[in-house]
């Protein structure tokens, strides 16, 4: 069939289909998780710089901004299954190479820095290593664009309607305990070993998921309308101007954006604070990040339970003012056990935006179009993250001077508090109760 063959529908194939795909959505994000740590840390060990690693953090999330709209005309006009499994494969490969090259260029030392500079990654051409690391980032990052879009898309097809909260609960669980959980302790031990070692276990990773998303059954083109086939330019106007034209999910495209942007503040130089402020080697560093996995896991538990408790509008607003709670914390504190019950606090919170809001994509967006209106919500929430990473890492090159090296890493996490709270007031009169159950009920 051809992608635009109007008789090509989804297929619904179950709660099987559904476990494999959480199956297969664990093993990538047991990748992801590696490379949370092995990333940022290689990238310390090569440089000191904050605008430099920042910019390789900001790498990852390039691809948001810049090919994340296409994508989702793309994901509404081919098989989201087998487009799940082809981002799987690409990230396997480039992972592979990465891994070879890491080992040739001389990248094979373990790295067991208390003091992050003396990471052992003995190379011999370290220009090139950064390099390597920058487009081994945007690569990957663009693959995640497919895989992630597809994914979110494809769900629908396969879980009924009623059963999407609790679905995307499940996601979010395995997705965090094993991209926080496991993944980033793991990668701790392992560049103990070898700094190398992350990404050919990472690599295998993917290469699994894309196995285990082959094995589910049936066809999941969406359907086309009848007639010549249509631009890849006029669909994608088509899904912006549906998502303009939708007030709620428009407010909280941009509510997202913000977020995601406020928070990337932080996230940016998150390894050098973690260094130099908490004084964590490898390992501890990767079980810092053990408290956004339990987070995560409780969050996905309490996010139906607060949407029945307090009303969807209402937990939003809530997780917006503990998240903001929760980075003015963490830029305030020191000591890990701290530290890692802060990152429990904003991960719960996380979880449960994330929960209800995609829920509501899923339930509020026709499927014929849910490929492109979610690309295009994800350009406004998930194209900010580069911009937020870029400025976290030259704010503390700005500020260093000034407030020395200390606060000028503290600095990126209050103010991403801050724009958390002056989010809110904006927020809640576009996004509560009230537009809530005026949305659904205009869907329904």
């Amino acid at each position: 069939e051809e992608p635009g063959d109007a008789t090509a529908t989804p297929r619904v194939t179950g709660m099987g289909a559904f476990r494999r795909l959480l199956a297969a959505t664990t093993s990538a994000n047991l990748a992801d998780g590696l490379l949370t740590v092995a990333v940022p840390w290689l990238a310390s060990a090569i440089t000191r710089d904050p605008v430099q690693i920042a910019l390789v953090t900001a790498a990852t999330r390039l691809p948001w901004l810049l090919f994340s709209l296409p994508v989702g005309a793309i994901t509404d006009r081919f098989d989201r299954r087998r487009l799940v499994a082809l981002a799987d494969i690409a990230r396997a490969g480039l992972l592979l190479g990465f891994a070879l090259l890491l080992v040739l260029v001389g990248g094979t030392g373990s790295s067991t820095a208390g003091s992050p500079s003396t990471g052992t990654v003995d190379a011999s051409h370290p220009g090139a290593l950064l390099a390597g690391l920058y487009a081994l980032a945007l690569l990957v990052g663009f693959a995640e664009v497919v895989g992630d879009n597809s994914a979110q898309t494809l769900i629908p097809s396969i879980v009924p309607r009623d059963r999407l909260a609790t679905a995307n609960g499940r996601l979010w669980a395995a997705e965090t305990v094993a991209n926080l959980f496991v993944g980033p302790p793991l990668a701790g031990l392992l560049i103990g070993v070898g700094i190398a070692l992350p990404f050919f276990v990472g690599a295998g990773g993917f290469a699994i998921a894309a196995a285990v998303v082959f094995t589910i059954a049936g066809s999941f083109r969406p359907p086309r309308p009848d007639g010549p086939p249509t631009r890849l330019s006029t669909e994608i106007a088509e899904g912006f101007r549906w998502l303009m034209r939708h007030r709620l999910l428009r407010s909280l495209a941009i509510s997202l954006g913000v977020l995601n942007a406020a928070s990337s503040l932080g996230a940016a130089v998150f390894v050098l604070f973690g260094q130099e402020v908490a004084g964590l080697d490898a390992t501890a560093f990767g079980l810092l990040m053990t408290g956004s996995a339990v987070g995560a896991v409780i969050g996905s538990f309490l996010a139906p339970w607060l949407t029945r408790r307090l009303a969807p509008g209402t937990a939003l607003a809530v997780a917006v003012v503990a998240m903001g709670a929760g980075e003015i914390a963490f830029g305030l504190l020191s000591a890990f056990a701290w530290l890692w019950a802060v990152t429990l606090v904003i991960a719960i919170f996380i979880v449960v935006w994330n929960v209800i809001t995609v829920s509501l994509r899923q339930s509020l967006i026709p499927d014929r179009l849910l490929g492109r209106v979610n690309s295009v919500y994800r350009f406004f929430g998930w194209g900010t993250i580069a911009v937020g990473t870029v400025l976290g890492g030259v704010l503390v090159w700005a500020a260093e001077p000034a407030v020395g090296r200390e606060w000028a890493l503290r600095l990126p996490f209050l103010l991403s508090g801050l724009l958390h709270f002056a989010l809110l007031a904006w927020a809640w009169p576009r996004i509560n109760n009230e537009q809530i159950a005026r949305a659904a009920a205009q869907a329904s």
